[in-house]
């Protein structure tokens, strides 16, 4: 099990959701947290219900300048966990051009903007943890996903490369793959979600993955074994069913 009293964890996508409940149960294990995200008031309120020692450090995750000043605040971090996130359903027939970008800026790009400023330090020492939020979507194409689904197909592909350059290294790298948890991003969802998990109940699995020594985590179980088994599906049948 890790050692978490006295570690600094940088929490990026700390003021709602999945990220809010990640922070606090770190807190209470014992860990220092940089709180992360573009809402400034919802961090100091955060804060201030943590039971342990944290910093604010609002910042806006599509901005080169923003996460740099940021980065250069936080100073010497044990891990950073990536949770930074947003989200619209819409498919290829009704193209939303502005939120498709915007998704793939913010879930994917902006994780490659925070790593540029800490994962020289990490190799440099030999010391470091890094964790991916990505999500049941990014296994395999599915309808009304332009952008989010690409977004975290390319987050997961760049936790399994980051994982197998570092895995006989110093620095831990982990991919955690939630199926739907009940946040404001699917509160906007008309359809429905199996297995959906509470903030807290969500993030309970989350940081128990933190505490081992295992690469992927992909849960809840019975869900992801679904999603997973269509990976192994003809096209033809794939899409009869899921398109």
């Amino acid at each position: 099990m890790r050692a978490w009293a006295g570690k600094r964890y940088w929490i990026v996508g700390a003021s709602a959701g999945l990220g809010r409940e990640v922070a606090r149960q770190i807190s209470q294990m014992g860990a220092e947290v940089i709180l992360s995200a573009r809402s400034e008031d919802e961090l100091n309120t955060l804060a201030a219900e943590l039971p342990g020692k944290s910093v604010v450090a609002p910042m806006d995750i599509a901005s080169d300048e923003s996460v740099a000043a940021a980065a250069g605040s936080v100073g010497h971090i044990d891990g950073m966990v990536f949770l930074a996130g947003v989200y619209w359903s819409f498919g290829s027939t009704n193209w939303e051009a502005e939120n498709a970008v915007r998704m793939i800026d913010v879930n994917l790009t902006g994780a490659l903007r925070v790593l540029g400023h800490i994962v020289p330090q990490m190799v440099e020492r030999d010391a470091g943890h890094i964790v991916f939020t990505g999500s049941l979507s990014g296994f395999r194409g599915l309808p009304k996903a332009v952008g989010y689904g690409a977004s975290k197909a390319g987050l997961m592909s760049l936790a399994e490369t980051m994982y197998a350059d570092l895995r006989k290294t110093g620095v831990q790298v982990q991919l955690i793959n939630p199926g739907f948890v009940k946040t404001r991003l699917t509160d906007k969802n008309d359809y429905a979600m199996p297995f959906i998990m509470e903030p807290e109940q969500a993030a309970r699995v989350y940081v128990e993955h933190m505490g081992t020594d295992r690469f992927a985590k992909n849960y809840p179980m019975l869900f992801s074994s679904a999603i997973r088994f269509t990976q192994f599906l003809p096209d033809w049948l794939y899409y009869r069913l899921f398109g």
